[in-house]
């Protein structure tokens, strides 16, 4: 619910980000995000949760629901304390890979959500913020 304070996560392992994605659907859902963009959520956060596990060494993800000037949505932060995005502009370009994954990228996990907040410093680790509001 609103409000609330959001839950920590911790992505260690293949099944948490698994974990992430059944967490992301169920918090989709109290939020009545519709079914297209609880899809849309789900994927983003699913392919964060993967790149936090295998690019930033494990992590955390923060979520919960989040209410701003009347409006209800569903708010996912990832954290990593992994080696940071070298070339950050790089990594959000259209199509960009490193090899593996959903192919749907940093650029295509921000498509898919309403917010998109990104902060990298090489050897200190990253933060992505996505936010889907409720229409």
């Amino acid at each position: 619910m609103p409000g609330e304070a959001p839950q920590d996560y911790s992505i260690t392992h293949n099944r948490d980000v698994v974990s992430i994605r059944q967490t992301i659907r169920v918090l989709a859902q109290q939020c009545r995000l519709s079914l297209v963009d609880q899809t849309k959520m789900i994927t983003a956060a699913s392919e964060l949760a993967r790149n936090t596990l295998v690019y930033g060494g494990g992590g955390v993800v923060r979520a919960g629901l989040v209410e701003r000037d009347g409006r209800r949505g569903l708010a996912a932060l990832f954290e990593d304390s992994g080696p940071g995005i070298e070339d950050v502009d790089l990594a959000m370009t259209d199509g960009w890979t490193s090899g593996g994954g959903l192919g749907l990228g940093l650029s295509g996990a921000r498509r898919l959500v309403d917010e998109f907040d990104l902060t990298s410093e090489v050897g200190v680790g990253t933060t992505v913020t996505i936010i889907k509001w409720a229409r």
